[in-house]
Parts: structure tokens; C-alpha cells; sequence
């Protein structure tokens, strides 16, 4: 598959809903009530994190188990990491930055990549290659909406999820820039709902968030 192809995979991924939700899970059980409790408040889209040794079987179940749901990958550092998340039933992968061996990898994986950038230049970088839509990580402390939006005129062909520091409450700042699709969260999955398998509450935070427009 192509980079063109792969974008438009990427690009479709986006628009399901304003926010992607970036999960940290401990527990591989709770991957299927919270993905079903996602996807019943309207955020299709989930970001499993590889920071736990959890991350890999979570993918795994979520793929195979919960309907609607469009599984991810996140924190994708390496060749092993993609093609690990593949093999697992992965559909998409983010990466916080990117480096020269990653994009080789992504080049011969079918997973589509959403890339991390935190400058005008990587974007630029990103672009020749053929990377219409990136993530804007760590986007609050990197210069938030206020960076993003310069950004709109003299990069126009390129759109973004930012990601870092956002919340419910800052995500209307985001979401209302002509070069956001979406926003990446960890809001939508707080530890402690996890650990009590609050699948409700996650439920109530994912409706909130599907409600979020720019």
C-alpha cells in the first residue's frame, strides 16, 4: 500500500470523532469493557499506549472482541513496535516524533502512521515524504492552539491531531483551527475509572467528548 493510500486511511481515522482517546492500560481485561463503554458514547477511534506490558494483549482483544471499535497503536518508537502492533490487529499507529528508521518501517508495514512534530521543520520534513497528517505532540507545551493556527497558512495542506496537555475544557481551542481534525486524549480513560471499571463513567466522558465540535 502506498503513502497516499495509507493517509487516506489515517485521514478517515480522524474525522470518526473529535477526540481519540490515548489509553494507558495495566490490565489486559479491562480492554474490552472499556473499548465497548467507548464506543457506546461515540468514540469509535482508541489509542492503546505500548507503555505497559499490558498494551500488545489489550490491542489483541479489542480487535477481536468489541464491534465499532477501531483499535490503535501508540508511543510506536521502532520497527519492532509496528510491526508487533500490526500482528496484534492493530489498524492505525502514532508515534510521539519520528526518526529516519521509523519511517522506513512505516514505508514497508501496511499499518497506517500518524507521526509526531513538534516544529514547522519536521512537519516540512514529513511532508516531502508524503505525510498529509500528523500529530501535534506535546501540543500545550510545545505552543498549543495559538502555534497550531500560524501554522495554517504557511503549511495549509496539512492537518493535524494535536496531542499533550488537552482536556475537555481546552479541546474547543483545538478543534476550531482549520487544520485540526481531532484532538488525542487521555481524559476519556482516568486511571481510577480503569481500576474500578467505572465502564459507565468512561462511557459519560466518551459522550462528552463525541459532543465536542469546533
Amino acid at each position: 500500500m502506498n503513502i497516499e493510500a495509507k493517509q487516506q486511511q489515517v485521514e478517515a481515522t480522524m474525522r470518526l470523532a473529535p477526540v481519540i482517546p490515548v489509553v494507558i492500560i495495566e490490565d489486559a481485561k479491562h480492554a474490552v469493557p472499556m473499548a465497548r463503554a467507548l464506543v457506546a458514547g461515540g468514540i469509535p477511534a482508541i489509542e492503546v499506549t505500548l507503555r505497559t506490558p499490558a498494551a500488545l494483549d489489550a490491542i489483541r482483544a479489542i480487535a477481536a472482541e468489541v464491534e465499532g471499535a477501531v483499535v490503535g497503536v501508540g508511543t510506536v518508537l521502532s520497527a519492532n513496535d509496528l510491526a508487533a502492533a500490526e500482528k496484534a490487529g492493530a489498524r492505525f499507529a502514532v508515534s510521539p516524533g519520528m526518526s529516519p528508521r521509523l519511517l522506513a518501517a512505516a514505508d514497508d508495514s501496511t499499518l497506517p502512521l500518524l507521526p509526531g512534530i513538534a516544529t514547522a521543520s519536521e512537519a516540512m520534513a514529513l511532508l516531502e515524504r508524503g505525510y498529509r497528517h500528523l500529530k501535534f505532540f506535546p501540543a500545550v507545551p510545545a505552543g498549543g492552539a495559538k502555534l497550531l493556527g500560524a501554522w495554517a497558512s504557511p503549511l495549509p495542506q496539512i492537518r493535524f491531531c494535536p496531542t499533550g496537555g488537552i482536556s475537555l475544557t481546552t479541546a474547543k481551542d483545538f478543534l476550531s483551527l482549520p487544520n485540526v481534525l481531532c484532538v488525542g486524549g487521555s481524559w476519556l480513560t482516568p486511571a481510577d475509572k480503569l481500576k474500578a471499571g467505572d465502564w459507565a463513567g468512561i462511557e459519560q466522558l466518551a459522550r462528552e467528548a463525541a459532543a465536542l465540535h469546533g
